[in-house]
């Protein structure tokens, strides 16, 4: 009983208030209507986009330097959301851009980290491939050409993690709506005068001279 008149006065103080239960903002993952992913609160102060393209390195240090605190605090205050737009800057970038949205949208960030994480682990291999192997990503169907890229790469072995064996691997790759989209995305930062990786925009206005985390983290805090 007295366990039960607690809950009820604490409820009532929430009310009194205009106290609303804490999201886990860190868990929110929307899409906007262009299809780039969204992780946090929708109608956070700070609307943070990150241009990313999954081959450069600059973005891999970025998503090291920013994660921690980017993802672990500022998100999860609801003060800063942050999308991913993709830039897709050649087959190997597309492809991994197929894989991490592949599936369930709230894997999309999970999946978005790992691949930047251990990108100089994939990616490190490419001058230990042969010609013939390089030409398969080149030419031919676009479908076949990205089912080469996730074999000589081990994103197969990437995407079994995540529950996904070739079968399910392949009809994302061979997923021609998402190969638009990404294609449509890429136009969409072209025509914003997105050129180079990482950049971002804060509100939808495109950050000049902003490339990396230590710059971008003042421009955060100047807005909250």
């Amino acid at each position: 009983m007295r366990r039960t008149k607690l809950t009820l006065l604490a409820a009532a103080a929430l009310l009194a208030t205009g106290a609303a239960p804490h999201a886990n903002w860190t868990a929110t993952v929307t899409e906007k209507p262009n299809g780039a992913h969204v992780l946090g609160n929708p109608a956070a102060k700070v609307k943070l986009t990150e241009f990313v393209s999954y081959t450069c390195p600059h973005c891999a240090h970025f998503n090291q330097d920013s994660e921690a605190i980017l993802r672990m605090t500022y998100v999860p205050q609801g003060k800063v959301s942050v999308a991913v737009h993709h830039v897709v800057r050649d087959p190997i970038d597309l492809t991994v851009a197929m894989l991490t949205n592949c599936g369930d949208d709230k894997m999309f960030f999970k999946k978005h980290s790992a691949f930047l994480a251990s990108q100089d682990q994939w990616l490190g291999k490419v001058d230990s491939f042969s010609e013939a192997q390089r030409q398969r990503w080149s030419a031919g169907p676009i479908t076949g050409r990205m089912k080469a890229i996730a074999n000589d790469f081990g994103f197969y072995t990437m995407m079994e993690r995540w529950g996904f064996d070739r079968v399910a691997t392949d009809k994302c790759l061979a997923d021609q709506a998402m190969t638009k989209r990404l294609i449509d995305l890429t136009e969409e930062a072209a025509a914003l005068g997105v050129n180079s990786t990482p950049s971002f925009s804060i509100d939808g206005s495109v950050l000049t001279g902003t490339h990396d985390w230590q710059t971008l983290e003042q421009q955060i805090k100047a807005r909250i």
